[in-house]
């Protein structure tokens, strides 16, 4: 369940980034090079989200957050890229100030769904360890009368 609202928040997370991205892209048509910077920054952004999608496909449609929390931790570096880029050459790139704020409130969005998941990933694997070696509370083995019956 909880991967399943981690998807969701993912994909709403992105839909406002692509819009974002979009509008800044045809703002900054006046510098040639700022198309082309902002453009690899998103390809790099939407690999990571394409990767994500292909990981909720094959579990229908949920993530699991273990296999889900180092391609988040990726998105989160690829949106934090490009904020800082559009940040730096806001005035060159001549990005609007709603953009960026789009861009930059997409980015909060997509660490806190990072976090989460990767917090449900951790705490996932510290029960599987548990569990691997008969976890904290397991009833120690009774032991068996030696000596003749």
């Amino acid at each position: 369940m909880m991967a399943h609202k981690l998807m969701q928040a993912a994909r709403k997370a992105a839909v406002l980034v692509a819009v974002g991205t979009a509008y800044v892209v045809c703002g900054a048509a006046y510098a040639g090079d700022c198309n082309d910077d902002i453009g690899n920054l998103t390809k790099k952004r939407q690999a990571v989200i394409d990767q994500l999608n292909h990981l909720a496909k094959g579990a229908k449609n949920q993530l699991d957050p273990i296999a889900a929390c180092p391609k988040l931790r990726a998105l989160v570096a690829a949106e934090h890229d490009l904020v800082a880029y559009l940040t730096k050459n806001k005035d060159w790139c001549a990005v609007p100030d709603e953009a960026l704020q789009n861009i930059s409130a997409s980015s909060e969005k997509s660490s806190g769904v990072a976090n989460q998941a990767c917090k449900v990933a951790e705490q996932m694997k510290k029960a599987q360890q548990q569990q691997a070696t008969g976890g904290l509370n397991a009833p120690q083995g009774q032991k068996l009368p030696t000596g003749p019956l």
